[in-house]
């Protein structure tokens, strides 16, 4: 049997699934980090079991060194890129205070990222966050800055994987509680990024984070939203990896059942760190791996944040991604993050993990009564036109 959720969820505020959201994948992705790339048995191999918390770095202190890794401090409580592009999109957030389109990734995130040092927790130095970001990142700054290309159409081209996605929590806490405004502006955004099922993810995963600050959510409407929305290879992934995962009630038993089910939409292939010569190509039949596992955690664990976190974390591949995913729904369902956890990641990081979430929390705020004020508008213009009145 499936362990119950916890009824306190389905009282949590705005701000309450907002800090969660945004603590809780900055967390799920410092405990990832540290094993990312690898197999659960490797994992095991490692650390003699199963992960269960905030570990040091592979190769421990050879990490300044030894490749694949080097020169990056993974491990230890630090947070990689995934958080450093999600306070990028806040601050975004922050300056325009509207909802973002593809044009302002061109006018606003990518001069961000070229030209204001920030606390690199993997450097651990003060950096320009470009020097941190992956290739696949890297191609905003290409495309956007030097290639002057139309920003919605700047990710035709990039590798597809799961880079817009793992960054798009903050869109649909804007929308928070309407997925389908969700899933429209993060494909806008992503536009600028990514391309394919890589961008799909992207809205799929926005839509997510906002079904899960829906009164009441629960995992289960929130993978439902996900299938009422996602298109092609992806909805098919997500089927499939929550079938299997619906199967189970802890993340032990599902780990070499999950990767089966995902394996016929991922391209990367088996080998994480060799993929295959089709991978990361656009296609409609694929589908990137990170958000229909983080699917299959959360609906495993009903939502419980250590659960869903520590089985993205040991499931290994992209387990930053993954958990970043997974503890950003949890999170927004309203399920607690451990103190310890985000405590040890803030100070470890050297970063204030509440602050964006306090500051995307006021700009949701007013985001709402702007769309309030244009809707009434729009039933004025409507209703002046012959249109029934929708509301007082």
């Amino acid at each position: 049997m499936k362990p119950k959720a916890p009824e306190s969820n389905k009282e949590a505020s705005l701000d309450d699934r907002i800090t969660g959201a945004l603590v809780g994948a900055a967390v799920g992705d410092a405990l990832g980090g540290p094993v990312e790339g690898y197999s659960p048995d490797q994992i095991v191999e490692r650390h003699g079991s199963r992960v269960h918390g905030i570990v040091g770095p592979w190769n421990g202190d050879a990490w300044r060194t030894a490749r694949p890794i080097a020169p990056y401090h993974k491990g230890d409580g630090h947070v990689t890129d995934d958080t450093l592009m999600t306070h990028a999109l806040i601050r975004v957030y922050a300056t325009v205070r509207d909802h973002l389109d593809a044009y302002a990734v061109a006018d606003h995130l990518v001069p961000d990222l070229m030209t204001n040092p920030r606390w690199i927790p993997e450097l651990e130095s003060e950096a320009l966050p470009l020097q941190r970001i992956f290739l696949a990142e890297k191609w905003l700054v290409t495309r956007l800055h030097y290639g002057h290309a139309d920003p919605r159409e700047a990710g035709t081209g990039n590798i597809v994987n799961c880079g817009a996605a793992m960054y798009m929590a903050p869109v649909g806490l804007v929308n928070a509680a309407n997925p389908p405004a969700a899933y429209a502006e993060a494909l806008d955004i992503a536009g600028a990024h990514q391309s394919s099922y890589g961008r799909e993810a992207a809205g799929v995963f926005a839509a997510a984070v906002s079904a899960a600050c829906t009164p009441g959510a629960t995992p289960d409407s929130v993978i439902a939203t996900c299938l009422s929305l996602a298109k092609d290879g992806t909805r098919e992934a997500i089927e499939k990896v929550c079938e299997e995962a619906a199967q189970h009630s802890e993340f032990e038993s599902v780990l070499t059942p999950l990767r089966q089910a995902v394996a016929p939409y991922d391209t990367v292939g088996p080998d994480y760190r060799s993929p295959s010569l089709g991978a990361r190509r656009p296609s409609r039949l694929h589908a990137i791996e990170e958000l229909p596992i983080a699917l299959g955690m959360l609906l495993l664990s009903a939502g419980d944040y250590r659960q869903a976190v520590l089985g993205s974390v040991n499931y290994g591949r992209d387990c930053d991604s993954i958990a970043t995913m997974a503890g950003a729904l949890s999170g927004a369902l309203g399920h607690p993050v451990p103190e310890d956890w985000s405590k040890q990641v803030a100070d470890a990081s050297r970063l204030d993990l509440w602050e964006p979430a306090r500051t995307l929390t006021e700009v949701t705020r007013e985001i709402f009564e702007q769309d309030v004020r244009r809707r009434r508008a729009h039933e004025q213009a409507l209703t002046h036109l012959g249109a029934p009145a929708c509301s007082a």
